[in-house]
C-alpha cells in the first residue's frame, strides 16, 4: 500500500519506518525542512535503539523517503497517518489539537481518490468526529473514511512494540476502511497479533484509559514505597509480593521518584479535563497527577536530608536524567524538578547521562555535563541514582565511594542493596520504600 505519515515526530518517525518494513510504500512528511533534510542524510532526529538501522535499511530498498510536500504525498496515498504532536494546552490542561486540525484541512485539500485518514497522535474523545467534519466542509466531494488507531509505543522498546504489538486498536466507520486498515496490519494479522476492531469513540478512550491505568499503578506503588519507609517495610519485596498475584502483574510497580515522558503527564492531564467537561471528575486520575507531583518534591526533600539538610556549597553527581533509560526524552522527566531545585538550594550539579545532553542542556542550566560517571563523583558530597541506564547498574561501588568527598548515596531507583553500598564505603545510602 501507499502510505503517507504526516509528522516526523517520535509516533510517526516510528510508525514510517515500520510500516515500510512491513513492505508498505512510506513518504514521512514534515514542515520543517530541516528535519526533512536531516532524515534524507539518513540522521535519526531522536534516539530509539535500532531505529537508524531500520530507517536506513527500507530507504535503501526504496519502500521509505521524507518529503515536505503534503500535497503530492497525500495525493498518491491510499492511507493517510495524522501523527503530529497534541501538546498540554496552556490554561486548562486540555490537549492542544491545532496540529491535528490544520493538518486534516490540508490532507483534504490533497486528497485525490478514496483515502483512509487515520489518527495515530493521541487525542481526547470526539476529535476523530471534528476531523471528519474538517474533511467534509474543505472537500464536500471527497470520498474518505476516517479511522482512529492510537499508538502504544514505549520509548526504547518502540520497533519491538510495533512489529510484536500487545494489541493494535482501530476504530472505525465502515467496511470499507477495515479493509484498507487489515491491508496496512496485514502483516501482524497473518501472525495472529490480536487486532481490535471498535468505534471511533471507545479507540480513543482506550488510549487514555490505558495510559492512565499505567499511570496509576506507578503512583499507587510510590505512595506505598512511602508509607514502607514509615513503617520499616521493604517496597520492593511488597511489589514482588503483590507482583505475583496475575490480577495485578509485576510491571509498572517499582517505586521510584515519579513518572515522566510524553504520555502519562500529558494523558492523565487530558483525561482529567475530557472528565470535567462532560460532568463526570475522573477523581482517581486527578488524585494521581497530585501524588505524582508530591513524590518529585519528596526526592528533593530526600536529597536535603541525605546532606545534612541543606546542599548549598555541596558538589552533587546526578546520574541520569532523562525520564526514562534507552531514550533521549527529557518531557516531565523527574530530573526537571529535582535537578533545579538542587543548583536553586545553592549546589554544584554535575550530570552524567548516555543521550540526555542533546535536550538537557538547555533545560537544565547551571548543570554541569560530564561524560563519565567515576569523573562527576570526585570530590564530590553525594550521587543520585535518577535514572537506571545499564551503565549505572553496575558500578564500582567502592570506587565510586573512594572519590567521593563524604560518600553519600541516594538511590532513587532502588537499583543497589544497601548492604552492598554500605560494604564498598557509602557511609549514608537512601532509596525509595526502603
Amino acid at each position: 500500500m501507499k502510505i503517507a505519515m504526516i509528522g516526523t515526530g517520535y509516533v510517526g518517525l516510528v510508525s514510517g519506518v515500520c510500516f515500510s518494513d512491513f513492505g508498505h510504500e512510506v513518504v514521512c512528511v514534515d514542515i520543517n525542512p530541516n528535519k526533512i533534510a536531516m532524515l534524507e542524510r539518513g540522521e535519526v532526529p531522536i534516539y530509539e535503539p535500532g531505529l537508524d538501522e531500520l530507517m536506513a535499511k527500507n530507504v535503501a530498498s526504496g519502500r521509505l523517503t521524507f518529503s515536505g510536500d503534503l500535497a503530492a504525498s497525500v495525493a498518491e496515498a491510499e492511507a493517510v497517518f495524522i501523527a503530529v504532536g497534541t501538546p498540554t494546552r496552556r490554561g486548562d490542561g486540555h490537549a492542544d489539537l491545532t496540529y491535528v486540525f490544520a493538518a486534516a484541512e490540508e490532507i483534504a485539500n490533497a486528497m485525490t481518490g478514496y483515502t483512509v485518514v487515520v489518527t495515530k497522535s493521541t487525542v481526547p474523545v470526539g476529535t476523530n468526529r471534528k476531523v471528519q467534519e474538517i474533511i467534509a466542509r474543505t472537500r464536500p466531494d471527497a470520498e474518505f473514511d476516517v479511522a482512529s488507531n492510537p499508538e502504544f509505543l514505549r520509548e526504547g522498546a518502540a520497533i519491538d512494540d510495533f512489529m510484536r504489538p500487545d494489541r493494535v486498536i482501530v476504530g472505525i466507520q465502515s467496511d470499507r476502511a477495515g479493509k484498507v486498515m487489515n491491508e496496512v496490519y496485514r502483516p501482524l494479522f497473518l501472525r495472529d497479533f490480536p487486532v481490535v476492531t471498535t468505534d471511533l469513540e471507545s479507540a480513543e478512550m482506550i488510549k487514555y484509559a490505558a495510559n492512565a491505568f499505567l499511570a496509576t499503578k506507578i503512583t499507587f506503588i510510590n505512595e506505598i514505597a512511602a508509607l514502607c519507609e514509615k513503617v520499616g517495610a521493604d517496597v520492593k519485596e511488597v511489589s514482588k509480593g503483590i507482583g505475583l498475584d496475575n490480577r495485578i502483574g509485576n510491571k509498572f510497580l517499582h517505586a521510584g521518584p515519579g513518572y515522566g515522558g510524553s504520555c502519562f503527564p500529558k494523558d492523565t492531564s487530558a483525561l482529567a479535563r475530557i472528565g470535567q467537561e462532560h460532568a463526570m471528575p475522573m477523581q482517581i486520575v486527578e488524585t494521581v497527577i497530585k501524588v505524582n507531583d508530591q513524590v518529585k518534591r519528596r526526592m528533593i526533600e530526600k536529597i536535603l536530608d541525605l546532606c545534612d539538610g541543606s546542599v548549598k556549597n555541596k558538589t552533587i553527581a546526578v546520574f541520569g536524567v532523562t525520564f526514562k533509560p534507552n531514550t533521549d526524552d527529557m518531557r516531565d522527566a523527574p530530573s526537571l524538578t529535582i535537578v533545579p531545585a538542587l543548583i536553586g538550594g545553592g549546589a554544584k550539579v554535575r550530570v552524567v547521562d548516555p543521550q540526555g545532553r542533546r535536550e538537557g542542556e538547555d533545560l537544565l542550566p547551571g548543570a554541569v555535563w560530564v561524560d563519565d560517571a567515576y569523573v562527576a563523583a570526585e570530590d564530590a558530597d553525594a550521587v543520585v541514582l535518577l535514572t537506571e541506564w545499564n551503565e549505572f547498574r553496575a558500578l564500582d561501588l567502592e570506587r565510586l565511594a573512594g572519590k567521593m568527598t563524604t560518600p553519600r548515596m541516594a538511590d532513587l531507583r532502588n537499583i543497589y542493596a544497601p548492604e552492598d553500598a554500605k560494604r564498598a564505603g557509602f557511609e549514608t545510602y537512601v532509596a525509595v520504600g526502603r
